[in-house]
């Protein structure tokens, strides 16, 4: 049926013969592009994985013969803002009139830029939605399947069908503008992050009172609105990622608030409270991510050297 659901597809847009599958290529091999790689590779499609790292370094010019490449490359925030090079390095390995689809975190209007820049290829943008200690899980067995058009016409949303086909079915499975399906990633993101400053005020608060967190905790992650996810305060997870510590942190959360801190106050500049919002939350993150030497190098690498001096912490 899986097939059958991808021929109806590529058919439609004559991007493959009913009797061949497209050929799928990936451009970065970290834990997204592997994990979405090996899923592709179990339901019986070719790949050609390429990296800077061996042993993929040998595919870059195969990519270019590619019908559809998943692009799953940092995009670092900087001092400096958002970056998103490594992707326009990326698209330009893309085949003539061939599919990109952007699984990195972008910020939104990136897709829309992009394929200004790359007229030659169709560019989508798919926001990934996996969690490292479950990539493999959630790779085989998405609960929401997004394709991003960066321009609204036939052509386009036939292509964004024809990507959706290759993907596991999911329940909740959504065709938009990119600008929107970027921000719906931003969205989830910065929604822990608010969730997990939340979790970490009201442990001091618990703490002050001479209340156990751990019973607030519980009872708050009953609540069917609230849930448990992100109200561990103290990460003793053991990942090999994890670092014992308070705040949010990770390769996503820090550099991810920092480019929508900054979107929101270049896009909204007269919005002064909401700006102070964005802003007070990132301080007290960073606040609590020093006091306990949590991802001291993640934050460096967003905010420069002085940290406190950088932020006001």
């Amino acid at each position: 049926m899986h097939y059958e659901r991808a021929i109806i597809y590529f058919i439609s847009i004559n991007m493959k013969d009913i009797k061949t599958l497209p050929l799928i290529g990936f451009i970065g091999q970290g834990f997204i592009g592997k994990n979405y790689a090996d899923d592709m590779e179990r339901r019986g499609y070719s790949a050609v994985r390429y990296a800077l790292e061996e042993p993929y370094r040998a595919n870059k010019d195969a990519i270019k013969d590619c019908d559809i490449v998943f692009i799953a490359v940092p995009t670092p925030t900087t001092p400096d803002g958002f970056d998103a090079s490594i992707i326009e390095k990326a698209l330009s390995l893309i085949g003539e009139g061939k599919v990109a689809v952007i699984k990195s975190t972008v910020v939104p209007g990136t897709t829309k830029r992009l394929q200004k820049m790359f007229t030659n290829i169709i560019i989508l943008h798919s926001p990934e939605f996996l969690t490292e200690k479950t990539a493999v899980y959630d790779s085989a067995h998405p609960a929401r399947n997004i394709i991003g058009i960066p321009i609204k016409t036939t052509l386009y949303e036939e292509h964004a069908g024809a990507v959706l086909a290759l993907l596991p079915k999911a329940l909740y499975e959504l065709i938009a503008d990119s600008n929107e399906t970027e921000l719906i990633k931003y969205a989830g993101n910065i929604f822990l992050y608010f969730k997990i400053i939340f979790a970490n005020l009201f442990y001091d608060v618990a703490c002050a009172t001479g209340s156990d967190y751990s019973v607030v905790r519980d009872a708050l992650a009953a609540d069917p609105r609230i849930g448990a996810s992100h109200l561990n305060v103290v990460d003793t997870s053991g990942h090999h990622d994890a670092v014992p510590g308070r705040g949010a942190g990770g390769h996503c959360f820090i550099k991810d608030f920092a480019a929508l801190e900054r979107l929101y106050g270049e896009i909204l500049p007269n919005e002064k409270a909401g700006v102070e919002v964005f802003h007070a939350l990132a301080r007290k993150n960073i606040e609590l991510l020093l006091r306990s030497k949590k991802d001291l190098d993640l934050l460096e690498g967003v905010y420069g050297k002085d940290i406190s001096k950088t932020v006001g912490v």
